[in-house]
């Protein structure tokens, strides 16, 4: 499952010698390529994504672009989106 696609016209993400990892300063990942795919009406205080080359995705807060940057495998990810929607998360917003 392809969550998001970062077009092929967009520059690499690029890290400190290469390296992404877990906690990186999301600048290092570049200013291209991030969605804000569960936007809504809170205000501006949302996620972004990123699609990352090597099919990890990459999470930050909109509203602090420059912070740490959480880096996710594509199984990760699809287990926190298949539970979310099985309702798992639900203790989250009580």
């Amino acid at each position: 499952m392809e969550l998001i696609k970062r077009p092929k016209s967009l520059p690499r993400p690029q890290a400190h010698a290469g390296r992404i990892y877990n906690g990186m300063p999301a600048r290092d990942l570049g200013s291209e390529g991030w969605h804000k795919p569960w936007s809504g009406g809170n205000g501006g205080n949302c996620l972004e994504a990123m699609k990352l080359d090597d099919g990890r995705i990459a999470v930050r807060q909109s509203t602090d672009p420059d912070g740490p940057a959480l880096i996710y495998t594509s199984a990760e990810m699809t287990a926190f989106i298949e539970g979310a929607k099985a309702g798992e998360a639900d203790f989250l917003l009580s």
